[in-house]
């Protein structure tokens, strides 16, 4: 049987921290983008609302 010695949690912690690093830079990245202008909608969020508006129109159309 193995088991997982010291130099196996200081891996882990390495990777750990440059996976917390690499997220860190994205939002870094995301944040300056948003601050130059570049924000674009998710595609989610327009989808939701071509949906309420459509279902708006049809529950005026079919209760009036």
């Amino acid at each position: 049987m193995t088991t997982s010695g010291p130099s196996d949690r200081s891996q882990r912690g390495t990777e750990r921290q440059n996976w917390v690093e690499r997220r860190r830079e994205k939002i870094r990245a995301e944040i300056d983008r948003n601050r130059r202008g570049e924000y674009t909608v998710p595609t989610w969020v327009l989808a939701a609302a071509l949906v309420l508006i459509v279902g708006g129109w049809l529950a005026l159309i079919f209760l009036v």
